[in-house]
């Protein structure tokens, strides 16, 4: 296994951590009927719940690019240890996102936000040279 899929797992064990601490908070937030209800209401989540439930949600669409760049560097036996460093950069980006996402860290959320975007950029173009 190539050091990206490797830190590619563990980006989605990230994710499925994220799951369980959004999904914790939102039953706390507005317990277990409205959380097993169909939803044909929306149920618009605040504070921590609604803050876990959006960073858990941007996770989503950045492990999407993220995962498309290590498929493309390992099928393309491109796995250097620049791609490996822009993996393990996006890694922690994601694992410094949630609670500065969590804690309403701003600009910080943000820059951080750019670091795990900027490496996994950074690996799509390495993939093309």
């Amino acid at each position: 296994m190539t050091p990206e899929l490797q830190i590619l797992t563990y980006a989605a064990l990230l994710q499925v951590v994220q799951f369980g601490l959004y999904s914790i908070a939102a039953n706390l937030q507005v317990g277990p009927k409205a959380a097993m209800s169909p939803r044909d209401k929306k149920i618009d989540l605040t504070g921590t719940a609604g803050r876990l439930q959006r960073a858990m949600n941007n996770h989503f669409e950045g492990l999407i690019l993220f995962t498309i760049a290590t498929v493309v560097v390992t099928l393309s036996d491109q796995s250097t240890p620049f791609t490996a460093t822009c993996a393990s950069i996006y890694l922690v980006a994601r694992l410094l996102y949630v609670p500065a996402y969590v804690q309403g860290l701003a600009p910080w959320r943000s820059v951080i936000w750019m670091f795990g975007f900027g490496a996994t950029v950074a690996m799509l173009i390495a993939a093309l040279i």
